[in-house]
């Protein structure tokens, strides 16, 4: 079958995973509202195309914390690749570079950081949870610096693990062939495979609960990588972050498998953009957060990037991201789909038909690069009654 967009991946991955390695991936928190959220509230934005603009020129080059890149369009940390493909994370990892794009590894990869390195040039981040033992975490930015990788993504939605009641039915548990290789010799004890599951009683064991602002703070005193905040979702802590001296803002809610019931990424996206362009602008006694039809939120990139994750399936949906504010997305589940279905050359397609789908969204926009896409391109829910006195 000619596989023609990203989502038909899926269901060849369904058919050649084991199921409880299909369900790990697919499912999300308790009745998984936020998982269908996150793909239903992009089908609500839609379009206000400019048309009679010269499109025969489309750029679509961007700049992430200082390094150019071919499109705004990321690879998201998503664990244990190796259960999707036998390469897995080094796939990953050549098909980004191949794309000239950012790779970000899961520490609870099956590849150590190491490893992917000696896969070939990259630009490649490290996701990072806070363990209770911070030599542990001090070791592995360490590591992560020595490999080159160029930032830090920090988790920040996980104090505890979310109940994914797939996990518990299927009592989950990493294939005895692969093992977190990030964590060899390091003594963080064993997979309790009696409870729960054992992913979910072994991260419960390890992260570190008092995780806090503060501890921000102290991995920049041991590290010089740029540090994005994964896991915001409200104007609030997005207030935080900027005062915590964030490179950037990931919009994420790791990808509904945390607390279900909190909104879409791209629902949330806007409140978070808006506060950091007017946190940026204006005195702290001025902050209005009802202001949202500004058109300048771009002012903020390159100062504090706010990036997107969950639920980008098109590159229409990219689009609609970058309108709302964002820097760039990351996408976390068409990859491990596309590297179950064809491997490293899966992955390049994925990102190839996204990256196509963005080019066609923007010439159909009139959007000649990315600094043309604008809030006044897209419609959202709320938009309509300020727009209908209008027409």
């Amino acid at each position: 079958m000619e596989i023609t967009n990203v989502s038909e991946y899926e269901e060849i991955a369904k058919q050649k995973l084991p199921k409880m390695v299909y369900d790990y991936y697919a499912s999300g928190a308790e009745d998984q509202w936020t998982l269908k959220e996150n793909r239903n509230a992009f089908s609500r934005i839609l379009f206000r195309p400019r048309i009679l603009i010269d499109v025969s020129k489309i750029d679509m080059s961007t700049t992430v914390l200082g390094f150019k890149i071919s499109m705004p369009i990321m690879i998201a940390p998503t664990a244990m690749q190796k259960m999707a493909h036998p390469e897995g994370e080094y796939a990953t990892a050549r098909a980004a570079s191949s794309a000239n794009t950012i790779m970000t590894l899961s520490s609870w990869a099956t590849s150590s950081v190491e490893e992917v390195a000696s896969t070939g040039p990259g630009i490649r981040f490290f996701q990072l949870y806070v363990y209770k033992d911070r030599n542990v975490v001090a070791q592995l930015v360490r590591r992560a610096e020595r490999a080159g990788f160029k930032a830090i993504a920090l988790t920040v939605d996980t104090p505890r693990l979310g109940r994914r009641e797939a996990d518990i039915k299927n009592r989950f548990t990493l294939p005895p062939f692969l093992t977190l290789k990030n964590f060899e010799g390091l003594d963080l004890g064993k997979m309790d495979e009696s409870n729960d599951s054992g992913l979910a009683s072994y991260v419960a064991g390890q992260i570190d609960r008092t995780l806090s602002w503060k501890d921000v703070k102290w991995l920049q005193t041991i590290t010089s990588l740029p540090i994005l905040v994964k896991g915001v979702l409200t104007a609030e802590d997005t207030r935080i972050a900027i005062q915590s001296g964030a490179a950037g803002i990931i919009v994420s809610n790791h990808g509904a498998r945390q607390l279900d019931y909190v909104p879409a990424t791209i629902s949330a996206l806007e409140e978070v953009s808006v506060l950091v362009l007017l946190r940026l602008m204006l005195p702290e006694s001025s902050l209005r957060f009802h202001i949202f039809n500004l058109q300048v939120v771009k002012a903020a990139q390159g100062r504090l990037p706010v990036f997107l994750d969950g639920g980008v399936r098109r590159g229409t949906d990219v689009f609609k991201a970058l309108a709302l504010g964002a820097s760039g997305i990351f996408i976390g589940r068409p990859v491990v789909w596309s590297l179950a279905a064809e491997g490293e050359a899966g992955v390049r397609k994925v990102l190839q038909m996204l990256r196509d789908e963005f080019e066609l969204t923007m010439a159909l926009s009139g959007c000649r690069s990315l600094k043309e896409i604008t809030r006044q391109h897209i419609l959202t829910d709320w938009d309509v009654p300020r727009i209908a006195p209008r027409l």
